[in-house]
């Protein structure tokens, strides 16, 4: 009797054993299959960190997205975008790592501009950077839900990009290239060392906003100095060479303001000048790198490294643009190509080239 209790009670106790074990063993099996089901592919990292309610750590493994859009490659854009990118990196956000940069160029197209912001709206960018007036408008109309910077803009407000320039008032701020003393400093110096002006040109594609303001200042100083003034209106960059050629034998100097069609095309205006010995001022110091003769003007790296400074205060310390001014360089110099002087007759004196930073002497 003894022997069968004591069997049973040990067979009972292997059975509540066996029963415990393949009850823990399913618990293990379902809590791993769980786990599984919520970790698909490389993006279980961020998921699970997410879902532990650890923002830091999503932070630390996720990349920022930005969308740069250009409406057509020159040096000054050009040099404008690299200031801004070295702006970020220099602020911890290196491109591959920890940001994601998607460039578009609209190849001076409007229709392409419009694309664009339309693709960078649907992407959810986390910011974007627009460069060049034209799109600018396009990326403020079609981008709400995102913070949208612009560089390069001459009269934002004219655009319509901001409310005011001290309160912009929404999504969008960034940094004008049209400094308020640059074109009348210009001017008045074209006056004073170019021999026996009478008339000075200007190519200018008057359908950009930015230019239509920069060709009003030019003209409204002129006019103060006693000057007249050839506008020869063009619209791409086919007629430019055409245009400057039409200035020949009829002024006396040539200005090309922060026009983007007639600055892509700017290699053109040059030659003509140089041939016929005109003496040609451009708007950016960067245009006279490329053969423009002076300029008072700043670096277009530094405006746009100016407008990166802007995006980092987004990006990392919270800042609204509706509350970040409209901002501009913050220098303004006199510029000059030695090289450019000599082959468009224009004598450039000891007295003058003393005046000038040895930087901004270009050859």
């Amino acid at each position: 009797m003894n022997s069968k209790v004591n069997g049973t009670t040990r067979f009972n106790m292997l059975v509540m054993m066996m029963s415990l074990l393949l009850l823990f063993a399913t618990a293990c099996g379902t809590g791993g299959n769980q786990a599984g089901g919520n970790s698909p592919g490389s993006n279980s990292g961020e998921s699970d960190k997410a879902g532990n309610g650890s923002a830091g750590g999503q932070a630390q493994s996720s990349k920022v997205h930005i969308g740069i859009a250009q409406i057509v490659e020159h040096p000054s854009l050009d040099e404008a975008r690299l200031g801004f990118i070295k702006a970020l990196k220099d602020s911890g956000y290196t491109e591959g790592e920890n940001l994601e940069i998607d460039y578009q160029n609209a190849q001076n197209e409007q229709a392409n501009a419009v694309m664009i912001a339309q693709k960078f709206a649907t992407d959810d960018k986390q910011l974007v950077l627009a460069i060049g007036t034209s799109l600018a408008q396009a990326a403020a109309k079609e981008i709400k839900s995102a913070p949208v910077l612009f560089t390069a803009i001459t009269d934002p407000l004219g655009a319509g990009l901001v409310q005011s320039l001290e309160a912009p008032g929404a999504n969008v701020t960034g940094t004008s290239d049209l400094h308020p003393e640059a074109v009348s400093k210009l001017m008045e110096f074209v006056a004073k060392h170019v021999k026996d002006v009478k008339t000075v040109g200007i190519l200018a594609n008057e359908g950009e906003q930015n230019t239509v303001t920069n060709v009003n200042q030019a003209v409204t100083a002129l006019e103060k100095l006693g000057i007249e003034v050839k506008k020869v209106p063009v619209t791409n960059t086919s007629e430019v060479k055409q245009a400057a050629e039409s200035l020949v034998g009829k002024v006396q100097a040539i200005y090309v303001p922060s026009d983007n069609t007639v600055v892509s095309a700017l290699n053109t205006v040059v030659a003509v000048a140089n041939d016929n010995k005109i003496p040609l001022f451009v708007a950016e110091i960067d245009s006279v790198k490329k053969g423009g003769m002076a300029s008072f003007g700043f670096s277009y790296f530094e405006l746009g490294y100016k407008t990166g400074k802007m995006a980092v205060d987004i990006l990392k310390n919270g800042k609204k643009p509706a509350d970040i001014p409209v901002q501009y360089a913050d220098t303004l110099d006199l510029g000059l190509n030695l090289k450019a002087a000599a082959a468009q007759g224009f004598v450039v004196t000891d007295e003058l080239k003393a005046q000038i930073k040895p930087d901004h002497l270009f050859e």
